[in-house]
This record gives C-alpha cells, structure tokens and sequence, in this order.
C-alpha cells in the first residue's frame, strides 16, 4: 500500500499547492479586484494560449540561450581558478579572501557597471550571469582537488607524466563529481539572476516578457510566465541531478 501512495506524494503536494493559491487569489479578489487575474484559472487559459503562440518559446529559446552562454564562461573561468587554488598553498592564501570577498557581493548589484561598461543587450547579462555562477564551481572544483589521494599524484609523477597528462588523466576525472555539485547550485543560481538581469536593457527574455505583460496589465501572462520560469528551473535541476547520479553510479 505504501509502496503504491509513494508516487503520489508529489502529485499532492501540488494538488496543495494549487489549492492554497486559489484560495488566496480568491481571497485577495475580495479585497483587490485585480488579483482575479491571478488565479490558477486565467493562468492556466492564459499558459494554454502562450504555448500555442510562438512569442513564448522565443523568449524561453533565448533566455537558456544566455544561461549556456553564462555558464560556459563561469565553466572557463571556474575550473581553472578552483584547480589553481587546491594544487596552490601560496595561490589559496594570496587569493581565497578576495574570492569569498567577492562571491559575497550580490550579481545585481553590479547590474547598474555592467550596462554602463557593457553597453545594453546580452553582454551585461552573460557577465552577471557568469559572475554568480563561478563561485560555485570554483569552490567545489578546489575543495575537489583538495580531496584528492595524494597516491595519485605520487604515482602520476613516479610515472613520469607530464602536468598535462595528470591534470587530463588524473586530477580532472577525480574532481569530476565536485564539478558536477558545484555545476548544478551555478545553474540554480543563473536561473534566479537571470529574470531580473532581463529586465534591464534587453528586448526579449523571460525577465522581458514579465515586464511587458506588467506593461500591458497582462497579468494572466505574467503569471503563466512564472510558472513557465519554475517548470524550467526546476527541469535544468533535475538534468544536473541526473548527470551528477550518472557519473557517480558510471
């Protein structure tokens, strides 16, 4: 019996979840007219229209479009580094207090440089997306090296391998498990700093399409929005769990 409820555990939390909005839509209603439009009802007719359209998908297309292109950078910049800092004593100490230094101070909060410096369109987004996302990596990828055998290296060198080698064949593959962590909280860090960074000197996105559906007084689309905004983040972090899984079970 047990064994047959278990699955659907998910689906009644959802089932709560769904209640519990419609209630306080409709409770807001009371007092706020507006807030009808927020009710699962016009959101899901609205979701229904939206996905039939193209607009929708141009927006989703390009927002995970930066999400790659930001995590692709924080991939180049943050494996290195976090190699760099758990191989070197000299370079963990010199550079560890400006990293937490920096990883501390929040990406929008550079929103404002980066459209100056960057000028509008994707390139302050792919920095603000970059920014949050390398700290993770960096930090799993270094506490990775840490952790790895020393026998390892020792044997590597007793070998004769060249850096080159024992970096490709001996420390990536056994850091690849603490890449993969810190992979899947960078994407779930894009994922919460990329609607807002859209909101700000692009023409199109997920952020975007919230503030023309606030624009337009769409406020069925913009919640058909935000549920488009959770089912994809939480479909980005079931894919990083599934590589993080996979590897560990290879």
């Amino acid at each position: 019996m047990a064994g047959i409820l278990l699955p659907l555990l998910p689906l009644a939390g959802l089932l709560a979840a769904a209640l519990l909005w419609a209630a306080g839509a409709g409770w807001l209603g009371a007092v706020t007219p507006v807030a009808a439009s927020f009710s699962p009802g016009p959101t899901v007719d609205a979701l229904l229209q939206l996905l039939q359209g193209r607009d929708l998908w141009e927006h989703v297309a390009l927002s995970l479009q930066r999400v790659a292109v930001g995590l692709v950078i924080a991939l180049l910049l943050g494996i290195p580094l976090g190699v760099l800092t758990g191989l070197s004593p000299l370079f963990s100490r010199t550079t560890t207090p400006l990293f937490q230094f920096a990883r501390m101070i929040s990406p929008l909060s550079w929103m404002p440089i980066a459209v100056m410096v960057l000028g509008v369109g994707d390139a302050p987004v792919y920095f603000l997306l970059a920014f949050a996302a390398v700290w993770p990596i960096l930090l799993n990828t270094a506490a990775g090296v840490a952790q790895l055998d020393p026998n390892w290296l020792l044997l590597a060198r007793s070998l004769s391998a060249t850096r080159r080698e024992t970096l490709l064949r001996v420390i990536l593959p056994g850091i690849t498990a603490h890449i993969l962590t810190g992979v899947r909280l960078a994407i779930g860090i894009i994922w919460i700093v990329l609607v807002p960074a859209e909101m700000l000197g692009v023409s199109a996105g997920l952020g975007y399409f919230i503030l023309d559906a606030r624009d337009r007084l769409a406020y069925s689309d913009l919640m058909a929005a935000i549920l488009v905004i959770g089912f994809l983040g939480y479909l980005l972090d079931h894919a990083a769990r599934s590589l993080h899984r996979r590897w560990l079970h290879a």
